[in-house]
């Protein structure tokens, strides 16, 4: 495929080609007046000519919104484009594409893809994007409006399928600004063949596939207990560590049997969810 890349057209300004129309216009009504009125072969070589004046004059006019260009093509081939906006005139038998350079907004639907763990996930996200290259987005794609939406879903699933749903690191729930911007690079990557700059990409749903967001619920629930439990058991180690040690410094001394007694007792009543209930010993643990 030969790549084509926008250039400058030739253009001149249209005010003066209108008032080129209007002279012309002004012949072609003397001559065809004089040709009714006077019967004269002589006034046809007028009128000929001024008609087809005014018809190319007419044919080469064209205006240039804010924000759009106009890609020229002449006889099949792409001359380049009109992005000043205003009045214009150009080659009247060229023709005339327009392009739109504003910002446009593509939200995708609900797609349903596997995670990297292989979870069914629902995921969905917007893209902000607009047109840079006028040639490329005519002559190198086929619709770059639809060519945007089908990259676009491709590299959300794409996406998706590289990192899982919820866990440690980087994922698609915990990093969503690393998310963000890897979406965004890779639209980029996808969309330049197409002339099309990416100012942002954002997901904008995402959850567990309904048929197993009940048990997901349940599997966070657990990983969020068993985190919980350690830290809590994490904590009550270092303070028996911590008491024994100011046992010690108070000259207390205990032998194995107590000091696995104190141990015991301690991490009972820091690591118990209900309160401790202590236990008054009138005995010994010795005979």
């Amino acid at each position: 495929m030969r790549e084509v890349k926008e250039t400058a057209a030739w253009r001149q300004n249209g005010f003066l080609a209108l008032l080129a129309l209007l002279l012309a216009l002004l012949w072609l009504g003397w001559a065809g007046y004089r040709l009714l009125t006077e019967k004269e072969l002589f006034y046809l070589w007028h009128l000929i000519p001024a008609l087809l004046a005014s018809g190319l004059l007419a044919a080469g006019l064209f205006t240039v919104q804010p924000n759009e260009a106009v890609a020229i093509v002449f006889l099949g081939r792409y001359v380049g484009s009109v992005r000043e906006e205003g009045f214009h005139f150009t080659n009247p038998l060229a023709q005339r594409k327009r392009v739109s350079l504003r910002v446009h907004n593509f939200t995708s639907d609900k797609l349903k893809v596997n995670d990297a763990q292989g979870n069914p996930i629902e995921i969905a996200a917007v893209v902000v994007w607009r047109v840079v290259d006028t040639a490329k987005a005519l002559f190198q794609v086929e619709n770059y409006q639809s060519f945007v939406a089908i990259q676009s879903e491709a590299a959300i699933r794409a996406l998706a399928s590289r990192h899982p749903y919820d866990a440690e690191g980087r994922s698609l729930r915990g990093s969503p600004e690393e998310v963000a911007e890897e979406l965004k690079a890779e639209l980029e990557a996808r969309l330049q063949v197409a002339g099309v700059e990416v100012l942002e990409a954002r997901l904008t749903h995402l959850a567990y596939a309904p048929e197993v967001a009940q048990a997901m619920l349940r599997r966070q629930q657990a990983l969020a207990v068993v985190a919980a439990r350690k830290l809590i058991v994490e904590a009550a180690t270092n303070m028996v560590k911590e008491a024994l040690s100011g046992l010690e410094a108070q000259g207390i001394a205990l032998d194995e049997e107590r000091r696995a007694a104190m141990v015991n007792n301690l991490m009972v009543a820091l690591v118990s969810e209900t309160q401790a209930q202590p236990v008054v010993n009138v005995g010994t643990l010795y005979t």
